[in-house]
């Protein structure tokens, strides 16, 4: 089963489209659980520009990442995108409720909460706490349009580029990110 969670307008086809407003082919509040999923049932699940409107609390937070747990297979992929939180697109919108960056998603990762817990590192390990284990495959940005034209016509260096990202908002407009689903029993 492939699911698109948070769907709104945006359907895509071969995918189960799914939300709890607008016209989805499954109406479902991805706040309330458990989700009508079987455990284990489900292979790919994308999340454009929806997992930022949810879990503004930490218990609910959990409870998304938990059920994305729960119902993934092993080795299942979730493909993620958000807008950058220092971008005008997260702080313009007030529906967007949870910063989602790649560093947050390494605290459902078991190897590296370990890794923290080791190191006497601060981190908290939400994936030994949820009994959950995601792998970060990868984490890549687009570029808002004004640095990335800076950028392409050569106004600016990738060095420049870089202390930009750390020093200004709206330099980057959107994290993309995908999630491996690691469950022991089938390892």
């Amino acid at each position: 089963m492939k699911l698109n969670l948070g769907c709104g307008q945006n359907h895509i086809d071969g995918f189960l489209n799914v939300d709890k407003d607008g016209d989805p082919e499954v109406k479902v509040d991805l706040e309330v659980f458990p989700w009508p999923w079987k455990d284990g049932s489900v292979d790919e699940i994308v999340m454009y520009h929806s997992l930022e409107h949810m879990g503004a609390d930490a218990k609910t937070f959990a409870g998304i990442m938990k059920e994305l747990y729960r119902g993934c297979s092993h080795w299942a992929v979730i493909h993620i995108a958000v807008p950058h939180p220092r971008h005008d697109h997260f702080l313009d919108d007030p529906t967007h409720v949870r910063v989602i960056t790649p560093q947050l998603m390494c605290c459902f990762s078991k190897k590296l909460c370990l890794q923290a817990k080791a190191e006497g590192a601060p981190n908290s390990p939400l994936a030994l706490y949820h009994d959950i284990d995601f792998f970060l495959e990868a984490a890549t940005y687009t570029l808002d349009p004004v640095y990335d034209a800076k950028l392409k016509q050569g106004v600016i260096n990738e060095q420049e580029l870089a202390a930009a990202m750390r020093e200004h908002n709206t330099v980057i407009a959107e994290w993309r990110m995908d999630l491996r689903v690691i469950k022991e029993a089938a390892k």
